[in-house]
């Protein structure tokens, strides 16, 4: 089915990357309070979409980051078509979910949708500039810098960038609110990064071994 294993690789990280970040933006709508800090659910799945982007740009450079990037930004403005449609489109008397219900929740998503399209191409791009600017000037050492550095700074405009779009532009929370939610939020991605550093490691060199020991590699040499 797969010509190789590095073949089969991307494919579990594109799919892992593609579902955590189309997740986020589904349940992006909802705020939490953590102590006496806001910030929103879908925070919580983008750990993951750390580690992916991290380990795909290793293996498979900034090629593989930037359409896997492009591709994801594509099916996320797709899923933002099918929930226009499915928010103007009348619920029977009979359903479950009433129109009301099914627009507070999706309405307010539509919103971040389009801020995560714009805020999550531009991130992506410097992510995967400064992480190879960082390998290159390292000689491809420190792991950590590259995959740590890149993610403080993508995520620093990324984050700012959703909250901004998605929640004050619209008058949904108070300026303060927003820096509030949007610097919360960043802390808590950037003590992510910082905690995943070993699985980074972890998974690079699963992966680096996995993929030495490929049957189609072997074959050619």
């Amino acid at each position: 089915m797969f010509r190789s294993r590095k073949d089969l690789v991307f494919i579990v990280l594109a799919g892992f990357f593609i579902t955590n970040a189309i997740v986020a933006e589904m349940i992006g709508g909802k705020l939490i309070q953590v102590g006496p800090f806001v910030m929103s659910i879908g925070i919580v799945p983008w750990p993951v979409v750390f580690l992916t982007t991290d380990l795909i740009n290793e293996h498979y450079g900034k090629r593989g980051v930037r359409n896997l990037s492009l591709l994801t930004a594509g099916l996320i403005t797709y899923m933002l078509l099918i929930l226009v449609i499915g928010t103007n489109l009348t619920a029977t008397s009979f359903s479950p979910v009433k129109d009301s219900a099914f627009f507070e929740v999706f309405g307010q998503v539509q919103w971040i949708i389009v801020a995560s399209i714009i805020a999550f191409v531009v991130s992506q791009l410097i992510d995967v500039s400064i992480f190879w600017l960082f390998r290159n000037a390292t000689g491809g050492k420190m792991i950590w810098l590259r995959a740590t550095g890149s993610t403080a700074i993508s995520q620093l405009i990324d984050t700012f960038m959703v909250a901004g779009i998605a929640f004050w532009l619209p008058g949904k929370i108070t300026f303060s609110e927003y820096v509030n939610a949007a610097g919360t939020g960043y802390v808590f991605k950037l003590i992510i990064a910082i905690l995943l550093t070993p699985f980074i490691y972890i998974g690079h060199n699963l992966i680096r071994r996995y993929l030495d020991n490929d049957p189609a590699l072997l074959k050619q040499s």
